[in-house]
């Protein structure tokens, strides 16, 4: 059932999402026609796609193996602002400089830059044992802040017309394309962290430490397993992949630093490991399903006229729905009645109070 659960939460959305576009009077038919089949039929929208998934994938794999050790990280979204910060330092400080050195030392950057910034939820806990999800969250808008005013303010482009980008990077300072007009080197990138962390979990004894920690943490300290050194282990890691694809946004895709450099996609991570079963090779095929989501509220807001925050609406019933079979899946739901309990009993027991 904790395979097949996935499919039914899938299957509970889309007849969910049949009935609220019934109810908001729209064609169901073509409603869910147009979110879900037509990005199929066109060459562009499956490379958008793709383009969709690859930072999705990247922020799920990290919470997975955050979330193993019972760890929660709820940040990963300020975590890919503080990388595509980091990451861009160089093609905005330092323009001349390119090449593919240059690249690889952004990349390094911003994966740097995420872990820094997911390292101080991780402190805060293993020193102060303040909670990781408040801090993790409240984080989040500071580094979108602290974007916001980078591309308004000290990193605008002089000959941009005021408008509030950063100058857009070179050739030189940008992922290549390997496949297409629109997919990149991060699409690699995927590939080669999702193997990383399935050989972590499944080939390790760090691996075995994670699952240990996260199922049963009085075995892992019986075992000298540190809950302290995971904590922190985890949020690098995790903080790193986030830091890593927004780095890949900003030199990929968008081309500059913007005031906002994703559309929630730290947010989303959380649904798609889940999705996923916190399985690595799972989380992959849930990345396409909820990129999916994305271009089909693009595609809907076109050719219906719906707002595309549709799209939200969509990734919050599938993430209710996954946690929903959870439940049942690991806890058996029981209607107990209380026995009655006979008046003289009640008036001894308030008698002798």
């Amino acid at each position: 059932m904790a395979v097949v659960s996935p499919l039914i939460a899938i299957g509970l959305t889309v007849i969910l999402g049949f009935f609220i576009f019934l109810a908001i009077g729209v064609d169901p038919g073509e409603a869910l026609n147009v979110y879900f089949v037509e990005p199929f039929t066109a060459l562009w929208s499956i490379e958008a796609l793709v383009v969709k998934a690859v930072p999705i994938i990247l922020v799920a794999v990290g919470l997975a193996v955050s979330y193993r050790s019972n760890t929660w990280n709820i940040g990963a979204e300020g975590q890919l602002a503080a990388g595509a910060i980091a990451g861009s330092v160089i093609p905005i400080l330092l323009p001349t400089w390119q090449g593919p050195a240059v690249i690889a030392l952004m990349m390094l950057m911003g994966i740097l830059g995420g872990m820094a910034y997911a390292a101080i939820p991780a402190l805060l806990k293993t020193r102060f044992g303040a909670n990781e999800i408040l801090t993790s969250l409240m984080l989040v808008y500071v580094a979108q802040l602290f974007l916001d005013w980078l591309a308004r303010g000290p990193w605008r482009n002089p000959e941009g017309h005021n408008f509030p980008d950063s100058r857009p990077f070179d050739d030189g300072q940008m992922l290549p394309v390997i496949i297409g007009r629109d997919i990149r080197l991060s699409l690699v990138f995927v590939v080669v962290v999702a193997l990383a962390a399935w050989f972590l979990l499944r080939r390790t004894l760090t691996g075995f430490q994670i699952t240990v920690l996260g199922q049963a943490p009085r075995a892992g300290a019986f075992a000298g397993f540190s809950q302290n050194r995971m904590i922190l282990l985890t949020f690098l890691i995790s903080g790193g992949l986030a830091g890593l694809a927004g780095i890949s946004e900003v030199a990929g895709p968008i081309g500059m630093l913007r005031t906002t450099v994703s559309p929630g996609y730290g947010f989303t991570g959380i649904i798609v490991a889940f999705l996923g079963r916190l399985h690595p090779i799972g989380i992959v095929f849930a990345g396409f399903l909820l990129a999916l989501s994305y271009i089909g509220g693009e595609g809907i807001q076109v050719a219906l006229g719906i707002s595309d925050q549709i799209a939200r609406v969509f990734q919050g019933m599938l993430l209710f729905f996954v946690l929903a079979c959870d439940t049942f899946i690991f806890y058996r739901i029981r209607f107990v009645r209380s026995p009655p309990q006979h008046a003289p009993a009640m008036e001894a027991k308030h008698g002798r109070a």
